[in-house]
């Protein structure tokens, strides 16, 4: 099975408009499985949540995290059970705060990296200057309140540049909520789990195998099978997706981007189309990036 996580939000324990209840009873509404707190530099909202969840025995889970506010970028932690002091913030080596963050149990990812900066927004483009990925999980390639071509394209890109050079980097989507906004045809993060599994436990070891999905609803779904790759669609139901009269799949490679229209049943292709390492993406209808629906683990010939 497939649980869907929506791992970036806001309370007013930082800088929202909604309560740590409203967070909750929101996310329930729309049939998320599990949601992350990741308040602006406080994990003041997580024994609120922590409280209300064990008390009334809710069929939600919650990542317990923050996100850190510097002048240099923003780092989401969806996974972050105590406050680790950021002083060791360097933008020319922002490894030693993902590697404190590492050491206390977190789920790291670079959050919005091409959001404005200044003068219109302090520190929301991501501007530290990554060497080494190893402490670092996933790249938010999807803002969902951030324009998608001026922001969000550009996240993509950086990400599938970074798989297609070797970096094991996962995907991750946010709807960066500070009100009570509809999650309708915008993209969440999946990853799979199991009937009464933890999912915590699964998104973590999801994010650390690089096998998430960012998506409006539909899951491009492959598999390997001798030598070839089957792929075949997936709906996640969730609430609001308008599912497209016909899909597309792209593979990108570092050789350029190929794509085939891909039926109901699904398509098999051969594995000499994947090459080394392949990046598959759904459309709805054509390939412009406002039809995108679903963005799928990266496929590596190693693997």
């Amino acid at each position: 099975m497939f649980k869907r996580y929506e791992l970036h939000n806001h309370t007013t324990e930082s800088d929202a408009g909604i309560t740590c209840r409203q967070l909750i009873d929101h996310m329930l509404a729309d049939g998320v499985d599990c949601f992350a707190i990741t308040d602006h530099n406080t994990v003041s909202g997580q024994p609120i949540i922590r409280k209300i969840l064990a008390e009334e025995h809710l069929p939600i889970a919650c990542a317990y995290g923050m996100e850190y506010t510097t002048y240099y970028g923003h780092i989401v932690c969806p996974v972050l059970e105590q406050y680790v002091p950021w002083d060791s913030i360097n933008r020319k080596k922002p490894e030693l705060l993902f590697e404190a963050a590492k050491r206390a149990g977190a789920v790291t990812g670079v959050a919005h990296p091409f959001s404005y900066g200044d003068p219109f927004a302090r520190g929301c483009r991501f501007d530290m200057e990554i060497t080494d990925f190893s402490n670092v999980d996933y790249i938010e390639i999807v803002n969902n309140p951030e324009p998608l071509h001026e922001v969000n394209e550009p996240g993509i890109l950086w990400w599938e540049s970074l798989v297609l050079s070797g970096v094991k980097v996962a995907a991750c989507a946010g709807m960066d909520l500070h009100g009570l906004d509809s999650f309708a045809m915008k993209f969440a993060t999946y990853a799979e789990g199991r009937e009464g599994g933890d999912p915590v436990e699964e998104l973590k070891a999801a994010v650390a195998a690089q096998r998430t999905w960012v998506s409006k609803g539909m899951l491009l779904l492959w598999e390997k099978a001798g030598d070839a790759v089957r792929f075949t669609l997936h709906d996640a139901k969730k609430p609001g997706f308008v599912p497209a009269e016909k899909y597309i799949l792209t593979l990108k490679t570092k050789d350029g981007t190929r794509a085939w229209d891909i039926p109901s049943g699904g398509i098999e292709l051969p594995l000499s189309e994947i090459g080394e390492c392949a990046v598959p993406k759904l459309y709805g209808g054509d390939t412009t990036l406002e039809n995108l629906v679903c963005v799928a683990p990266v496929i590596r010939a190693e693997e």
